[in-house]
């Protein structure tokens, strides 16, 4: 076939796009064809308005396609008789291809760049050099379109080695030149070295990723099980309210009920006292009318005859006395009693949503909070911590507002009481925490142990198992002669040296996590917990020596 004209051929029924022969040609409504793909791939990055790349006319809405068979028939023809005129291995180089640079006319796709020659060979020319010895020496490597960017400008040399002293590459005469005495290696050594690096920086990306993964995961599951637990909620609580309004209805159906029975008999007893006293008004009427005739007989003798007979005593009168008001101070007092109890209703209420939204306000129910890291941000957490007097041991004394506690050298006069410690110098909160908390603690002497513990477990007897850390219930950070140590289920470990006067302790109980730090100018972590807990926590302050003058005492932060 005749070069020109295989080429004038090749380019009429070639994609504008991707310079090949067209495949599934299709034309569009400017009349330009293209392959299906190409086109179709180009609109893609369009909306709404799309356009012909040649002539730049565009239409509204996306045309539908449908392939030109006769052209597709013309193509093909053509493809065929490029494959019989060209040997089966070549090629020709597209847009994105590197080309050979020794081909003329259409150029073929490089099998090879030469980093010797700064060229790229189609297989045709690159026979030279696998067949001509001075020629076998040189580097063959993929091919390449940006050879000449590998050449040094000085030198006309190929840049095969990288100065890290000035981040360049370079050649080997620069390396003994201008880049003398820096960090300079061969590229290959250098790839070696940074392929290492590479090497652990995406296994560290990958491990971060596979992380990330876990944290979405989890972040998606703690989403399921707060929508779980929503829904469960306002479940239970239509049905409590539902309870709730059906005994206000049933108290309020018994309080009507009660009223109306009350009603009904008094109702009956003031009628027939009425009726009664109808009857005496009627009788006295009666009586008076009689009289007054009497009086007007002028017959002496019929007079005192009519008199005798008249004369008789008045039967007994009903007087005002005798009418009971008790009903309506029933009333008042059903009244009166109905309005305590919804006061002390409300005051319930009032107070259990109070609670409720400051438990709400502590808590982030769906994701966790990072530590704070500065004693600023550990502040903002700050909760305040009296200890209860009824659980006071009766070796040891309250002050400061019952936010010091002292171990004494004689034992203390108090009441007998259920939550009191009987045999172990401790003493506990009287405040429950939940939520993000912080506080701090200034102590005095030797044995002194701070913990955080569940409220149920044992305060009376010699039982080890009464002892904060000495149990699963409690986490205690005691302090020893010259270093801390943390008891839980009476396992000791020790933590950290050394010793501050001042300790710090945070809390996140909804993500399991107690945290002590030493205070001084900057918080020094000492030890770091990460559990479950499923129960409100309480502070708890003890002694474990008995060594007089020992305190404890809760700062204001």
């Amino acid at each position: 076939m005749d070069e020109n004209v295989d080429q004038l051929e090749w380019e009429t029924f070639s994609c504008p796009m991707c310079l090949d022969l067209l495949k599934d040609p299709v034309a569009i409504f400017c009349g330009h064809s293209y392959c299906m793909n190409c086109i179709q791939s180009h609109w893609d990055t369009e909306s709404g308005i799309y356009s012909c790349l040649q002539c730049t006319q565009t239409v509204l809405g996306r045309p539908r396609l449908m392939k030109n068979i006769l052209l597709a028939d013309l193509v093909e023809q053509l493809r065929k008789s490029a494959v019989q005129a060209a040997p089966a291995d070549h090629c020709y180089a597209g847009a994105e291809d590197v080309s050979c640079d020794v081909c003329t006319g259409r150029k073929l796709k490089a099998a090879m760049s030469c980093l010797n020659c700064l060229a790229s060979y189609c297989e045709k020319h690159l026979q030279p050099h696998y067949e001509s010895p001075p020629f076998k020496k040189h580097k063959l490597v993929d091919p390449c379109k940006k050879l000449q960017k590998n050449i040094c400008p000085q030198h006309n040399k190929m840049m095969d080695m990288f100065c890290f002293t000035d981040h360049q590459h370079i050649c080997y005469l620069c390396s003994v030149d201008k880049h003398k005495g820096h960090d300079t290696v061969t590229a290959a050594a250098g790839r070696m070295q940074k392929q290492k690096e590479l090497d652990l920086s995406l296994e560290e990306i990958q491990q971060r990723l596979q992380d990330r993964k876990k944290d979405v995961e989890m972040i998606e599951q703690k989403g399921k099980d707060v929508n779980l637990s929503v829904f469960r909620a306002l479940e239970d609580n239509e049905n409590i309210f539902t309870e709730l309004i059906q005994l206000l209805k049933k108290t309020r159906s018994g309080v009507m009920q009660r009223l109306r029975s009350q009603h009904e008999p008094e109702e009956r007893r003031f009628k027939d006292l009425q009726e009664k006293l109808q009857q005496e008004i009627t009788e006295l009427k009666r009586k008076v009318t009689e009289l007054k005739q009497l009086s007007l007989i002028q017959d002496h003798n019929q007079f005192l005859l009519n008199y005798c007979s008249l004369s008789a005593p008045l039967g007994p009168s009903t007087h005002s006395f005798s009418i009971n008001i008790a009903p309506a101070r029933f009333c008042e007092d059903v009244t009166a009693a109905l309005s305590q109890v919804r006061g002390q209703v409300q005051d319930v209420l009032t107070g259990t949503w109070t609670h409720i939204g400051l438990t709400l306000n502590q808590d982030d129910v769906l994701l966790p909070q990072p530590e704070p890291r500065t004693r600023v941000e550990f502040l903002q957490y700050s909760r305040e911590i009296t200890m209860d007097p009824n659980t006071l041991n009766t070796w040891i004394i309250l002050s400061e507002g019952n936010r010091k506690v002292t171990l004494m050298n004689h034992r203390q006069s108090y009441s007998t009481h259920p939550d009191r410690f009987t045999d172990w110098y401790q003493v506990l909160s009287r405040e429950s925490l939940t939520g993000r908390c912080y506080w701090e603690v200034e102590y005095r002497g030797l044995g002194v142990y701070v913990a955080v513990t569940y409220k149920t477990f044992r305060r009376a007897g010699k039982s080890v198992k009464g002892v904060f850390g000495f149990n699963d219930k409690s986490w205690a950070l005691c302090l020893g002669s010259r270093c801390y140590y943390l008891l839980h289920s009476s396992i000791s470990t020790k933590v950290s040296d050394g010793l501050s006067s001042r300790l710090g302790v945070y809390l996140d109980h909804s993500a399991g996590l107690l945290s002590f730090y030493s205070v001084s100018n900057t918080m020094t972590l000492l030890h770091r917990v990460q559990t479950t807990f499923t129960q409100p926590l309480y502070v708890g302050v003890g002694f474990k020596h008995y060594l007089p003058g020992a305190t404890a005492e809760f700062c204001d932060v």
